[in-house]
């Protein structure tokens, strides 16, 4: 063992960290990772272990999604039908928000089915999305988006109206199919709904909805395709125009104009095909606070220099600087990019467990 690697590893017990085995770190050279170590401890010095708060969850609630931002613990249980917004270590000059959704009160539709719930603490929105299956065409799943104030009761009002609308095509009247999963997300003026059903000895087929819920409560904006293996499709916007959606490959869009299909600009081919794919980019900028409305464009406008995470079933994370999907000279959109001439110089790959939860901070 050299003296390097003795000082780093006397380093990371010092800051009380742990080394993480089998990262791309291994080929970076340990008098520089020590380096670097010792350059950022004084980060280190501003966290008090012994400084906690206990937060109290509500009773019978387990939460299928949560999230923390802006002061605030973000919660919603899919079975219950209920959710909740809790403060946690809220700023003292900021306005807190506790909310609690009773079984029923969420988005109230006649013979409805729970598919997700997204909450946006910059816009105050939350979005309800619900089914129904048509009783006299059951070829088709109707698609209701209730939007909602997050901070109190009624429509939010820049929403073009209470509900947006959508339909899927299904099958026909005797084919046996599952319902298999149900994301929605937004950004800005952007809301969007995919959908994933799996019918016996098929692929799993998916379509993605997009709607601009300020100015129109339909959409004719519409994505659909084919995946080999289940709960292997996810989708992320990239700013006000630009969607990704994440299989075995990165597909890039262009949703500038949601009134026709997105326009494909490019595509990155991913090494092998996974399951349970969750995509995802850091949240610290939200900041909800009536006086920093007009400070959130400098958090959110430097949206070619954040830090996408792709989260996989293998135990294999993805780290990927979203620079690159707005460096497209010299691509073409029917062409798509080998994984060798794109992966390693935009990439991190992490192999962790999986007891791990990750979480992107900063850019």
């Amino acid at each position: 063992m050299s003296s390097s690697e003795l000082q780093y590893i006397v380093e990371l017990s010092g800051q009380h960290l742990l080394h993480v085995p089998n990262t791309d770190n291994e080929s970076i050279p340990v008098s520089k990772r020590l380096q670097l170590l010792r350059d950022k401890a004084h980060a280190w010095f501003k966290v008090d272990p012994n400084s906690f708060k206990t937060v109290s969850l509500p009773k019978n609630m387990y939460p299928d999604k949560k999230f923390v931002a802006d002061g605030h613990i973000y919660l919603w249980d899919k079975e219950e039908d209920m959710a909740a917004i809790i403060p946690i270590l809220p700023k003292p000059s900021q306005k807190t928000v506790k909310r609690n959704w009773s079984p029923g009160t969420l988005f109230s539709v006649p013979d409805s089915h729970n598919l997700d719930v997204f909450m946006d603490p910059a816009q105050n929105l939350i979005a309800i999305a619900c089914s129904v299956t048509d009783i006299l065409d059951l070829d088709y799943e109707r698609l209701y988006i209730g939007l909602r104030v997050l901070d109190r009761d009624g429509v939010h009002p820049q929403a073009a109206g209470q509900t947006l609308f959508s339909s899927i095509l299904l099958a026909s009247r005797d084919e046996y199919f599952v319902a298999e999963s149900a994301k929605l997300k937004g950004f800005g003026r952007h809301i969007a709904l995919c959908r994933s059903f799996v019918y016996p000895f098929e692929e799993e087929i998916w379509q993605l909805h997009i709607w601009d819920w300020q100015h129109s409560t339909r959409s004719n904006s519409v994505l659909s395709g084919t995946i080999d293996l289940p709960n292997s499709i996810d989708f992320c916007f990239l700013g006000d125009n630009r969607l990704l959606v994440v299989t075995d490959e990165l597909k890039l869009y262009s949703i500038e104009d949601v009134s026709q299909t997105p326009q494909l600009l490019a595509c990155f081919i991913m090494p092998g095909l996974y399951l349970n794919i969750q995509c995802f980019l850091p949240m610290d900028y939200i900041d909800s606070s009536p006086q920093l409305q007009a400070q959130q464009a400098m958090h959110t406008s430097d949206l070619q220099n954040q830090l996408l995470c792709i989260t996989m079933a293998a135990s294999r994370t993805f780290i990927i600087s979203t620079r690159m999907f707005f460096n497209l000279e010299g691509i073409a959109a029917a062409m798509p990019v080998p994984w060798e001439c794109w992966g390693p110089s935009n990439t991190r790959v992490f192999e962790l467990s999986d007891e791990s939860k990750v979480h992107v901070s900063g850019n």
